[in-house]
């Protein structure tokens, strides 16, 4: 395979992955399926992790990083490359915040769900 079709590869990997797990964290679907299926998978373990754009992105990416790396070592790398450009995707597609009431801060506004280990604040 050579390093130009390898780049292409990764990259619409990651835009996939991006698409599906917007989809199913942030988005209602059509027909309201991806909303009805999270209100079916409630508070669970499965509920909470389609709440959360970065947990779902470790797992969406898994079966791209399977298909993309041969060995170990590079599945490892690409599962965790493809998540990460996803959630980085995730980071600049998103609105920003700017009204903040009196008594908060910038890093209030900005925080993830408190749910969610990946996104939990260590000052609080």
């Amino acid at each position: 395979m050579n390093e130009s079709n390898s780049i292409w590869r990764f990259v619409l990997s990651a835009l996939a992955i991006w698409r599906v797990t917007h989809l199913l964290a942030e988005e209602d679907g059509p027909w309201d399926l991806i909303a009805r299926l999270r209100a079916r998978l409630g508070s669970g373990v499965l509920g909470r992790l389609m709440d959360c754009f970065y947990c779902l992105s470790v797992w969406v990416s898994l079966p791209l990083a399977i298909w993309l790396s041969s060995g170990w070592i590079a599945l490892l790398i690409h599962w965790q490359a493809l998540s990460g450009a996803a959630c980085l995707l995730e980071k600049v597609t998103q609105k920003p915040q700017f009204a903040f009431p009196g008594n908060l801060v910038a890093t209030d506004v900005f925080e993830g769900e408190p749910s969610c280990a990946v996104v939990k604040s260590e000052a609080h």
